[in-house]
């Protein structure tokens, strides 16, 4: 089995460590754009150009299945790569988690990227999956650079910022950024108020990877032996994770993979 995840920088880990945890014998594809990040300032046009060419150059490794995972290049070019590659080669985007979190029926953040937030297809998400349920928009300045830098300083600033626009009484927050899940933790006690129940926090990550297992009629597992390769793409070449994925518990677990011949 052969899985693939594109996006611009490293927010893909934490799908990644889910499809590892899910199927450690699996030979995994991470396609990333150095070249291109960061690909949120993008025109929608531009990004689903980087987008199809990191598409590209997973595919010719002959996957499987090819997650999204960044969910800026899903709403913008999820169409695109699906048109390029199904149905030879399924294609998985990555939402963020407003149905379960509204499940709930308490008051719920979403915290996003200020592209992101406010825009029509988060809040066509909320009306679809959220209505009646009270939602706020918190956008993030600067988290999902500062992730990718692993800038220790500049993570807790803007999950301090962030903190401090999300409502008191908020008891769920979704994270609509792949690269948030890398400090889920940190949000956590940024946001849990003195004598409040402890946060929930919606990722995207585990959904994405069990559902590229379904999309090529694949199950769990976890118990296989842990003898997948693992092959990193830097804008088409060849090579190995940047140094700041090291910095995440995410990033370390793919450091034991054997690299493919």
């Amino acid at each position: 089995m052969k899985i693939a995840l594109m996006d611009s920088g490293i927010g893909l880990l934490a799908a990644t460590a889910a499809v590892r945890r899910l199927r450690p014998d699996a030979d995994l594809i991470l396609s990333l754009d150095p070249d291109g990040m960061p690909w949120g300032p993008r025109t929608p046009e531009d990004l689903t150009g980087r987008a199809l060419a990191v598409a590209e150059a997973a595919a010719a490794h002959r996957p499987d299945a090819l997650i999204v995972g960044c969910n800026t290049a899903t709403v913008h070019a999820l169409p695109a790569l699906r048109d390029r590659h199904e149905p030879g080669l399924p294609v998985v985007g990555t939402v963020p988690s407003i149905k379960p979190a509204a499940a709930g029926g308490g008051p719920f953040a979403i915290w996003a990227t200020p592209a992101t937030t406010g825009s029509a297809y988060q809040r066509g998400l909320i009306r679809d999956f959220a209505d009646g349920v009270p939602v706020a928009e918190v956008p993030c300045h600067g988290l999902a650079e500062a992730v990718e830098h692993a800038d220790e300083a500049a993570i807790d600033a803007a999950v301090a910022a962030a903190a401090a626009l999300t409502p008191a009484d908020v008891t769920t927050v979704v994270l609509g950024c792949t690269h948030y899940e890398l400090v889920a933790e940190r949000i956590r006690a940024a946001v849990r108020r003195p004598g409040r129940p402890p946060l929930a926090l919606h990722g995207s990550a585990g959904a994405v990877a069990a559902q590229a297992l379904r999309r090529i009629g694949a199950g769990p597992a976890p118990d296989a032996p842990a003898d997948g390769t693992l092959t990193v793409l830097l804008s088409g070449r060849e090579g190995v994770l940047p140094a700041p994925a090291l910095s995440y518990a995410e990033g370390r677990l793919l450091r034991t993979a054997t690299p493919a011949r």
